[in-house]
């Protein structure tokens, strides 16, 4: 009888056992899905705030963000008669790990708002391979980003330079002739438009 008994035990014990281990992976299943459902939506919510919030910049000129001029707008575009003529001073950097040299051939123009101009800069990779490089920009003061209109810029798509390569690169923009409507900027006399260089990994990492 007590053999009986100690198997009976034994067989409810490893059947108890089974169905707790069988509970217990299920429920870290249930974990992982979820943890992972929660990370994947968390990846998403960050590579749409990227765009999101370039859209909201360039609409608002927050942080100086400069603006991407329409067709239809350039197309209409008039120097503004009688209106102050303003300095632009241009400005670059590049990130420590970017073995770029990058520069403007002008150190300032002076136009008038409705104008449009042409400046460049020169980039220069130093190194025996090839490298994509991305610029970010910005204008000082901040809240001249909205009236800074740029028609062609390198800074709209990647640049990748060959070893040792060496290029000039186009930037034709003009100031809103609305600045002089905004009496925050009444008395502006010049706009700084600085742009860094980062390794195209560098902005994805």
């Amino acid at each position: 009888m007590g053999s009986i008994y100690r198997q009976y035990s034994n067989s409810h014990y490893e059947k108890l056992r089974e169905r707790m281990q069988k509970e217990t992976r299920e429920k870290n299943r249930r974990a992982l899905i979820y943890l992972t459902g929660f990370a994947i939506s968390w990846l998403g919510i960050s590579y749409a705030a990227v765009p999101l919030y370039k859209v909201f910049c360039q609409m608002t000129g927050f942080g100086g963000t400069t603006q991407r001029a329409t067709l239809e707008k350039v197309e209409k575009l008039t120097p503004r008669e009688g209106a102050k003529p303003i300095k632009i001073t241009f400005d670059a950097g590049v990130s420590s790990v970017l073995e770029w040299s990058f520069r403007p051939q002008q150190r300032d123009v002076v136009v008038l708002p409705g104008e449009t101009a042409l400046a460049f800069y020169t980039a220069k990779n130093k190194t025996e391979k090839p490298i994509t490089g991305v610029a970010t920009y910005n204008v000082y003061p901040p809240q001249a980003g909205v009236y800074f209109n740029k028609i062609q810029c390198f800074c709209f798509d990647e640049q990748r330079l060959k070893a040792k390569e060496e290029i000039d690169m186009p930037v034709l923009f003009f100031i809103d002739p609305e600045i002089c409507e905004d009496p925050s900027l009444a008395n502006i006399s010049n706009i700084t438009l600085s742009y860094t260089f980062f390794k195209t990994d560098d902005v994805i990492e």
